[in-house]
């Protein structure tokens, strides 16, 4: 926009110009060649085409009632509840908001796609190719394909989300999307102390792993996870504390087995499946240790010492057998005679054997007077 005063005015095609006298405004110029009246006091204000109408220090309802001037303008109003999505000549231009805007439409086309923002998600008249050129009036959300979503509108909730993206805007609704994961989760319950039948105090490990299959009861859940636990918990402690410890020991498999078909009669209610269950780890007092290793190597000792005497008694059982089967044998008697002597000799480098006697009584007394 420019103000003109010298002589003679000339307007491009692409210009108009509003035409004033005395501060007054008189009419709209068209292109050409014009004359001002300095006695008339006679001014003019050149206004590009290409661009919006808008006069500064002047309200626009001033040129309006100006018909000839009105049919080269094109007017759209924004309420409050609404974004316009301006376009020229077909292609996005500018997002509007709230008020009165003007353009020229003597060189362009512009056109208008009214969205009402009381309904936040955005719809599929809106092309989303130019979504980038309007950061900050909208917002979108992403739906994984292994995720399940509730869209809220000022805390109440509409409906369920499937995967893909959205789009809302940023007006007066508030827009909450809560979503949920429906991959299988693991709950781990570290070193929680409980105490057995027998006053034992003890720290377990446990694990358990569940999938939500209603997300909307999940939803309603407050803190649903710290809910899990503690329920887990319970059912942990109700199950140890009717145990004494070596049952406990013994039981680990059960465990699994009671604390998972519990947790299950409690699924409904958290709107999960709980898919299998385990213990990681028992883990004893210092104390308690020490005893049971005591108990441990006592039963390994006399496990041991029984193993012995069976060896013993068969070896003596073995020797009893020989014994008999030389007396009534005198040539496996010679043989044994000369297995003794072939060992005697692997660790005697000379024998001397005098007359008398047999062979196997003076090596019995060799070996008697060497021991000696």
């Amino acid at each position: 926009m420019t103000t003109k005063l010298k002589n003679p005015l000339i307007i491009q095609d692409d210009e108009r110009a509003l035409l004033f006298r005395k501060g007054g405004y008189v009419k709209l110029l068209q292109p050409g060649k014009y004359r001002l009246s300095a006695w008339r006091e006679e001014t003019v204000i050149v206004l590009n085409v290409t661009k919006r109408f808008q006069i500064p220090g002047k309200d626009a309802e001033l040129f309006l009632h100006d018909q000839e001037l009105l049919a080269q303008l094109t007017i759209v109003e924004v309420q409050d509840y609404e974004y316009v999505l301006h376009y020229v000549d077909g292609k996005f231009s500018a997002l509007l908001t709230a008020g009165k805007h003007i353009f020229w439409n003597v060189l362009k086309k512009h056109t208008f796609v009214h969205a009402d923002i009381r309904q936040p998600e955005i719809g599929k008249d809106i092309n989303l190719a130019i979504m980038s050129k309007l950061n900050g009036y909208y917002q979108c959300v992403e739906v994984a394909n292994y995720e399940t979503a509730a869209l809220f509108y000022n805390n109440v909730m509409q409906r369920e989300l499937a995967p893909g993206k959205y789009y809302f805007w940023n007006g007066p609704t508030t827009v909450l999307v809560r979503k949920t994961d429906l991959r299988q989760q693991q709950l781990d319950l570290t070193g929680q102390e409980m105490m057995t039948e027998d006053k034992v105090t003890l720290r377990l490990n446990f694990v358990c792993q569940y999938k939500i299959i209603d997300p909307l009861k999940v939803l309603m859940i407050k803190s649903f996870e710290d809910q899990v636990y503690i329920a887990l918990q319970l059912i942990l402690r109700e199950y140890v504390g009717t145990l004494r410890l070596d049952d406990l020991l013994k039981m680990k498999q059960e465990i699994a087995a009671f604390v998972l078909s519990r947790l299950n009669e409690k699924g409904d209610d958290y709107g999960v499946q709980f898919l299998s269950a385990g213990v990681k780890d028992i883990i004893l007092p210092g104390d308690i240790k020490d005893i049971m290793n005591t108990v441990l190597i006592a039963e390994k000792k006399a496990q041991a010492n029984l193993i012995t005497r069976r060896e013993e008694t068969a070896s003596t059982r073995s020797l009893l057998n020989t014994a008999k089967l030389m007396d009534e044998n005198m040539t496996l008697y010679r043989l044994k005679e000369l297995e003794f002597m072939e060992k005697i000799c692997e660790k005697i480098g000379t024998i001397s054997l005098s007359s008398g006697g047999n062979m196997l009584e003076q090596l019995n007394s060799l070996l008697s007077a060497k021991h000696e």
